[in-house]
């Protein structure tokens, strides 16, 4: 899903592809420069830190664009926005939903599907958020380019992991006071890791929200999405031991936030 606020550009041939791994509001957002296809997802722009090059995740983005850059002051953010002041973003969890993406973006523009290339999205990230909602259990571990082939020619953003210790160091600033008021007191003591599971209503919101973006998007998000232990797919999942998952219902409160 690539929600936008870009410039219109002129597309060129290129084949479709496949996502990666779910991110939330602690990892970290990056550029992706030119070639990589537009996707699916948007997140605010993290406090001003410092900028450094990364090197990409797969050997095949890198032939065509080299580094991502991070992206952590509004200076960062400035320098791919469009004449009229808006950026281009790539999601690909709950914001393949057009009316989640919405509730976060209020005057987004030009919501649509694509495929991102060279990342792999991957159920292994501990999100606060879902104990502040109520809807994680702790004890069981269930924590939280156009597919026309045409490639989105213009620099986007995409939020990315961190690890723990640069988490910790830039985001907590050293400080395990401020680890503990976002993490600790949910007894989290590693925020990326493989040993976890979904929260049950996230994963269904995203499946959700794949399947009504068609076939296509649908059976990416089932194929090519994975548990922490990065083997097992989203689709062998709901196959065994998610299986139910989907026949769950959020809260009353979160209906509408988490209903696809």
């Amino acid at each position: 899903m690539h929600a936008t606020a870009s410039a219109p550009t002129t597309p060129r041939p290129g084949p479709p592809s496949a996502v990666r791994s779910s991110s939330n509001g602690s990892d970290r957002l990056t550029l992706l420069p030119s070639p990589p296809a537009a996707a699916l997802r948007l997140r605010r722009p993290p406090e001003p830190t410092r900028r450094r090059l990364m090197s990409p995740p797969t050997a095949s983005i890198s032939a065509a664009s080299g580094s991502f850059l991070e992206m952590t002051t509004a200076a960062d953010f400035a320098s791919v926005a469009s004449p009229g002041g808006r950026i281009s973003v790539v999601g690909f969890g709950s914001l393949l939903s057009e009316r989640s993406a919405r509730s976060t973006f209020p005057e987004l523009e030009g919501f649509r599907v694509a495929a991102l290339r060279g990342f792999r999205r991957v159920f292994a990230h501990v999100a606060p958020i879902f104990f502040e909602r109520g809807i994680a259990v702790e004890a069981t571990k269930v924590v939280p380019e156009g597919l026309d082939g045409v490639p989105f020619t213009n620099s986007a953003v995409v939020c990315a992991r961190y690890s723990d210790e640069e988490y910790f160091q830039e985001r907590c600033k050293g400080s395990k006071e401020i680890y503990n008021q976002r993490y600790g007191r949910y007894n989290i003591d590693k925020i990326w890791r493989d040993d976890i599971l979904p929260c049950r209503l996230y994963l269904r919101h995203c499946v959700l929200a794949a399947k009504n973006l068609g076939e296509p998007a649908y059976s990416n998000f089932l194929d090519h999405t994975y548990l922490g232990d990065r083997k097992t797919t989203i689709r062998a999942y709901l196959a065994t031991t998610g299986a139910g998952i989907m026949e769950e219902e959020p809260p009353e409160s979160l209906k509408s936030r988490y209903g696809g």
